[in-house]
Protein backbone atom coordinates (compact mmCIF):
# COMPACT_ATOMS: atom_id res chain seq x y z
CA UNK A 1 0.00 0.00 0.00
CA UNK A 2 2.64 2.62 0.52
CA UNK A 3 3.81 2.33 -3.08
CA UNK A 4 1.01 3.18 -4.86
CA UNK A 5 0.08 5.92 -1.97
CA UNK A 6 1.93 8.85 -3.78
CA UNK A 7 0.16 8.22 -7.39
CA UNK A 8 -3.33 8.00 -5.39
CA UNK A 9 -2.01 11.45 -4.24
CA UNK A 10 -0.98 12.79 -7.36
CA UNK A 11 -4.32 11.84 -9.25
CA UNK A 12 -6.26 13.89 -6.62
CA UNK A 13 -3.31 17.26 -6.86
CA UNK A 14 -1.81 16.95 -10.55
CA UNK A 15 -3.32 15.13 -13.28
CA UNK A 16 -6.55 17.25 -12.84
CA UNK A 17 -4.57 20.31 -13.80
CA UNK A 18 -3.33 18.68 -17.07
CA UNK A 19 -6.92 17.59 -18.19
CA UNK A 20 -7.93 21.47 -17.12
CA UNK A 21 -5.02 22.60 -19.90
CA UNK A 22 -5.65 20.19 -22.29
CA UNK A 23 -9.51 20.82 -22.71
CA UNK A 24 -10.18 24.28 -21.29
CA UNK A 25 -6.81 25.80 -23.32
CA UNK A 26 -7.00 23.65 -25.99
CA UNK A 27 -3.98 22.55 -25.54
CA UNK A 28 -2.34 19.18 -27.25
CA UNK A 29 0.73 19.40 -28.54
CA UNK A 30 3.69 21.41 -28.34
CA UNK A 31 4.71 23.83 -31.47
CA UNK A 32 8.02 24.14 -31.05
CA UNK A 33 11.09 21.44 -30.94
CA UNK A 34 14.12 21.24 -28.88
CA UNK A 35 13.96 20.88 -25.09
CA UNK A 36 14.54 24.42 -23.86
CA UNK A 37 12.01 25.85 -26.29
CA UNK A 38 9.56 23.28 -25.42
CA UNK A 39 10.14 24.21 -21.24
CA UNK A 40 10.30 27.53 -21.98
CA UNK A 41 6.51 26.78 -24.39
CA UNK A 42 5.75 24.75 -21.03
CA UNK A 43 5.88 27.45 -18.84
CA UNK A 44 4.36 29.78 -20.50
CA UNK A 45 0.73 27.30 -21.06
CA UNK A 46 1.47 26.54 -17.31
CA UNK A 47 1.95 30.58 -16.41
CA UNK A 48 -1.47 31.77 -18.37
CA UNK A 49 -3.53 28.73 -16.93
CA UNK A 50 -2.34 30.32 -13.10
CA UNK A 51 -3.25 33.98 -14.72
CA UNK A 52 -6.46 33.02 -15.73
CA UNK A 53 -7.36 31.02 -12.63
CA UNK A 54 -6.25 33.95 -10.52
CA UNK A 55 -8.40 36.32 -12.80
CA UNK A 56 -11.35 33.84 -12.37
CA UNK A 57 -11.29 34.18 -8.17
CA UNK A 58 -11.00 37.71 -7.94
CA UNK A 59 -13.81 37.70 -10.64
CA UNK A 60 -16.01 35.60 -8.66
CA UNK A 61 -18.30 36.45 -6.25
CA UNK A 62 -17.45 36.06 -2.40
Amino acid sequence: DGFDSPYRLRKQTVEPVFGQIKQARGFRQFLLRGRAKVSSEWAMICTVHNLLKLAGNRLAPA
